[in-house]
């Protein structure tokens, strides 16, 4: 199947997700992740409409961003991201998914301000505690907000997850309910809303489960791009 079918197989599958939620699918944004794929790949994409795309690794993504400049696109930092490689990030990517620290929301700012560029951040939220995973547990998300209110460059828009893997999209379900809670919280504590409107959760085996659950940004990969070949 071509890329361009993929793509609207997924966005089909992502509308009637919405529609069974009562939800309009225009509230969901689709990332292609094109982590291990080509130029070739994230250009065919475009081609056929897609506009938001995701990276696992800041040096292979700043490849693909040099190689794609003349597109209109705006790219995604969906994996673990080093402090010492914030700088980097903050120079090219317009959303990075993965802050878990007010200390790291600090480095990516300052600079974002240096390179004169916007920055928004999406905190990554530990809900199994799994030692493999990154991500902030819940009692810990206070201080990141309320550092991110004394940036100038960057702004936190909401939050993202990273289940632990599961076998069925259904055992999946009660993490994403668990992350909208979380924000649910946040918001009666008061943390501001524009800092909350951002549910970052599902990937290709369980998105349609996770938009279900009030996902507002899906991070699919295998489903629109197929199986990948690690070397």
């Amino acid at each position: 199947m071509e890329i361009a079918a993929r793509l609207t197989a997924v966005r089909d599958r992502i509308a009637r997700a919405a529609r069974r939620a009562r939800r309009d699918p225009a509230s969901i944004r689709l990332v292609a992740v094109s982590k291990t794929f080509g130029v070739e790949h994230v250009r065919a994409a475009a081609a056929a409409g897609q506009v938001d795309f995701g990276e696992n690794k800041v040096q292979e993504a700043l490849q693909k961003i040099e190689q794609t400049s003349d597109l209109e696109v705006r790219w995604h930092l969906v994996g673990h991201l080093q402090s010492n490689k914030a700088r980097r990030a903050a120079a090219r990517f317009n959303l990075i998914h993965s802050v878990e620290s007010d200390a790291l929301v600090a480095k990516i700012d300052q600079a974002a301000t240096e390179t004169g560029r916007r920055v928004d951040l999406l905190v990554q939220v530990d809900l199994a505690g799994e030692a493999t995973k990154h991500g902030a547990r819940e009692q810990d998300l206070r201080p990141i907000f309320d550092a991110a209110r004394e940036c100038r460059a960057t702004r936190i828009v909401g939050l993202m997850l990273l289940p632990p893997a599961v076998d069925s999209p259904e055992q999946a379900r009660p993490f994403f309910r668990s992350l909208r809670d979380v924000r649910d919280r946040l918001l009666a504590q008061g943390v501001e809303g524009s800092m909350l409107t951002e549910l970052s959760m599902g990937m290709s085996h369980d998105f349609e489960v996770a938009v279900e659950e009030g996902a507002t940004l899906v991070r699919v990969g295998t489903a629109v791009f197929g199986e990948r070949q690690y070397v």
